[in-house]
């Protein structure tokens, strides 16, 4: 039954090879996807502060939120990780776009005003204790682009 292995063996690694084919293609296609629709939202709210011919705090903020999310998509086109910390970025400048329009443009201070700046506040913790662990707790295992392991660094 020798060659009933073999065939089992072709098999298997035909599936794999197939499937991996697919999930790194679909990978590779949203990244792009998302890519391209942030470039394209960033080129979009570029015209339209031409168009108005006036740029406020809000509208380089909004920018600042398109730069962070395109530098996560390339830095996770890399390296196959997604940096949390770009997400807390983009959380933080989101939350002070709002919070400066909000106060600028709207309306008197209220409630509001102290949840927005809790919450900024919360995320700047959360920047700092995600900082503070990949530094006293660094990954113990080094993940190449294809998703395996290439090193143990248990112990370093």
């Amino acid at each position: 039954m020798k060659w009933a292995d073999n065939s089992r063996e072709r098999m298997h690694n035909g599936a794999n090879a197939i499937g991996n084919l697919m999930v790194e293609g679909f990978h590779y296609l949203g990244l792009f996807a998302i890519g391209a629709v942030t470039a394209w939202a960033s080129v979009e709210a570029f015209m339209d502060m031409l168009d108005k011919g006036r740029v406020n705090v809000d509208d380089i903020l909004l920018l600042f939120i398109y730069l962070e999310l395109g530098a996560m998509v390339g830095i996770y086109f890399k390296t196959n990780h997604l940096p949390i910390r770009f997400l807390l970025y983009i959380a933080i400048t989101a939350l002070t776009r709002y919070l400066i329009g909000d106060v600028s443009h709207h309306k008197a201070p209220d409630i509001g005003l102290l949840y927005l700046c809790g919450g900024i506040f919360l995320l700047a913790l959360s920047v700092l204790a995600v900082r503070y662990a990949s530094y006293k707790y660094p990954s113990s295992k080094a993940i190449d682009s294809t998703g395996d392991v290439v090193g143990d660094n248990v112990g370093n």
